[in-house]
C-alpha cells in the first residue's frame, strides 16, 4: 500500500503559487507481510526434503523390485552363518593366519593334530608363521583367535543289544605362551559328550555315530612373539574333510 502526504509550502507565499509535494512512503506492515511468506515458503521446502529422507531411509526394501527383499534376508542370513564368509572377512584384515587340521594315526606330528598352511582354504599373512605347530604372533595387538574340532564319534560297541558306548567326553583348547609370564595359559576350552541314550535313539545305528563339532572364539590381547597351540583329544574321531577343522588368528 502506497499513503501519499502534502508537504507545506512557504507561508510567504500566496494560494496560486503553492506547490504540493507527492512523498511516497512503504507501508512496514506489506514489508512483514513478504517476509513471513518467504519463511514460510523456505520452512516448507524443508520439512518436505526431511520428510522424503525419513520415508526412505525407513522403508529401503521398496527401493528394490518385487522379492529382492525376502532374496536380501535370506543372503544376509546364510552370510552369518557361512564359515566362509569369515573366511574371506578375515582375508582382508593387514594380519591373519587361518590353518586347517590333518590328523593321520601313526603318522602326524608327535600323534596330535597338525595343523597345515598353504593348501585348500589356509594360508598366512601380515608376519603371522607357523612355527612347530604352532602359531606366533607378529606384533603387539588385539587378536581375535578362534579354533573349530569336528568329531564322528561310533557309538556302537558291537554290542548285539545295540547298548552302545557310554558317555563320551570330546574336547578343545587353545594353549598360549608368553615370555612375559613365562609360562603357558589356556585361553579357551570346551567339553562335549558324546554317545547319550544311543541304545533309546534309533538314529544312532551301528555305523552312523555321533557328530559333534566344538568351536573356540574370542578376543585377546596379544604380545609379540606369543605361541599358540591347540589340544584336542580323542584324535581317531576327528574329521578333517572339506574344512571341518581349523585354526586361526587375525587382527580385528
Amino acid at each position: 500500500m502506497v499513503a501519499y502526504t502534502s508537504a507545506p509550502s512557504d507561508m510567504e507565499m500566496g494560494l496560486e503559487q503553492r506547490t504540493v509535494v507527492l512523498v511516497e512512503k512503504k507501508s512496514s506492515t506489506e514489508r512483514i507481510l513478504k517476509l513471513t511468506v518467504a519463511l514460510l515458503v523456505v520452512a516448507l521446502c524443508v520439512g518436505g526434503i526431511l520428510v522424503f529422507a525419513w520415508y526412505w531411509s525407513g522403508r529401503p526394501e521398496q527401493m528394490t523390485q518385487p522379492g529382492h527383499t525376502d532374496a536380501l534376508i535370506d543372503k544376509d542370513t546364510a552370510e552369518k552363518t557361512d564359515p566362509h564368509t569369515t573366511l574371506r572377512r578375515i582375508s582382508k584384515a593387514k594380519a591373519a593366519i587361518h590353518l586347517e587340521g590333518i590328523y593321520e594315526e601313526g603318522e602326524s606330528l608327535k600323534d596330535q593334530l597338525e595343523w597345515r598352511s598353504g593348501q585348500g582354504q589356509a594360508f598366512a599373512q601380515g608376519g603371522f608363521r607357523l612355527v612347530n605347530n604352532q602359531i606366533e604372533i607378529p606384533q603387539t595387538g588385539l587378536y581375535f583367535v578362534y579354533s573349530q574340532a569336528s568329531f564322528r564319534v561310533s557309538c556302537s560297541d558291537g554290542d548285539e543289544e545295540g547298548a552302545g558306548k557310554g558317555l563320551t567326553p570330546l574336547s578343545h583348547r587353545i594353549w598360549r605362551y608368553s615370555d612375559s609370564i613365562n609360562s603357558k595359559a589356556s585361553l579357551m576350552s570346551a567339553v562335549r559328550s558324546a554317545c547319550q541314550n544311543t541304545a533309546q535313539v534309533e538314529s544312532y545305528r551301528e555305523g552312523q555315530g555321533w557328530y559333534n563339532a566344538i568351536y573356540l572364539g574370542a578376543v585377546f590381547q596379544l604380545n609379540k612373539g606369543d605361541r599358540l597351540w591347540t589340544e584336542t583329544n580323542q584324535l581317531s574321531e576327528l574329521e578333517t574333510d572339506e574344512g571341518r577343522t581349523f585354526f586361526g588368528v587375525f587382527a580385528p
